[in-house]
């Protein structure tokens, strides 16, 4: 691969490291800066099934989880660490309309009486991503060293900074844009999740109407992930014992096998929202290369992650 056109990425997540490999795919010299390890960034945290979740709009975030379920499936049959296709039960109280994301899945059926909980008359049936992070994300980073992707530790102050002796800078900081590039636009969504040892569950299952609030179970190789809350503006990450026992209660409302799940460890995370995600480009300075923003994705980092790197790419290659 061609190393003329030099490339920096600015953080360490999903969104940067997928950039990061199509660009190297491409043939860009690149390099990843971010001031923590992978292990420690919200990616590494997130319960990522495939699904849209507080991201817009909804025309591009469509076209985006497309594409991204098409990798991650892709993956998934290539038996890439960490990525499995998850059968799923997504429940309803009344009757649903048809959902807006099911284009992008595939086969979406009705669920039958005898696959519902108690207390449910509608559900549906389907089969989507499910990306265990803590095995993924390493795992990505490694592949990206390996593809001869550079990994730096280095907080970044400005994209100036950022883009000395580069070509490109391809913004991913998620939170950091408040500051990096002033975009108070973004706000936390601070998410809570608890994890419990596996009773033997294969399927996700979700209530997105909960009384109680959000509710999925999503099931792991060794643990399942119990969720959630989207508690918009809210920026301290320290899990909330209520809110955990909040999720435990309805979690077991939609599986009841999870009664004797043994609880090992209350987690919370800030999701880095926007109106709308914010991926554009913009025309070299006086003091910096061009740059490419891609940031914005809510609860939905994993779910619009390939999809808008191969946008990002293409936005790099433009003349």
């Amino acid at each position: 691969m061609g190393g003329n056109r030099r490339a920096v990425v600015v953080g360490a997540g999903i969104a940067g490291l997928s950039c990061a490999v199509r660009l190297r795919e491409r043939g860009w010299s690149v390099r990843v800066l971010a001031d923590a390890p992978v292990e420690a960034s919200t990616s590494h945290l997130a319960a990522a099934v495939w699904f849209p979740t507080r991201a817009g709009p909804r025309d591009k975030v469509l076209d985006w989880g497309r594409r991204t379920f098409t990798e991650l499936a892709r993956q998934a049959a290539d038996g890439v660490p960490g990525v499995v296709m998850r059968e799923s039960l997504t429940l309803y109280r009344t009757e649903p309309e048809p959902q807006w994301w099911a284009d992008a899945v595939g086969e979406v059926r009705p669920a039958r009486p005898g696959e519902l909980p108690p207390g449910y008359a509608h559900g549906l049936r389907f089969a989507v991503p499910l990306v265990e992070m803590p095995v993924h994300l390493p795992w990505l980073a490694a592949e990206a060293g390996r593809l001869g992707i550079v990994l730096e530790r280095r907080r970044v102050t400005s994209l100036d900074e950022a883009g000395r002796d580069a070509d490109l800078v391809v913004h991913c900081s998620g939170m950091g844009a408040r500051t990096l590039v002033g975009d108070t636009a973004v706000t936390p969504v601070r998410g809570q999740i608890v994890r419990v040892t596996n009773p033997g569950l294969t399927m996700s299952v979700r209530d997105e109407a909960h009384p109680g609030g959000r509710a999925y179970v999503h099931p792991r190789a060794h643990d399942c992930v119990l969720g959630g809350t989207l508690d918009e503006g809210v920026w301290d990450a320290t899990p909330d014992p209520a809110a955990g026992e909040a999720i435990l209660r309805r979690c077991r409302d939609i599986v009841p096998a999870l009664g004797d799940a043994e609880v090992l460890e209350h987690l919370a995370g800030l999701r880095p929202a926007r109106p709308e995600v914010r991926l554009e480009a913009e025309p070299a300075t006086a003091t910096r290369p061009r740059v490419i923003h891609d940031y914005g994705h809510g609860g939905s980092g994993i779910t619009l992650s390939w999809g808008c790197a191969d946008d990002v790419a293409d936005l790099a290659d433009a003349p």
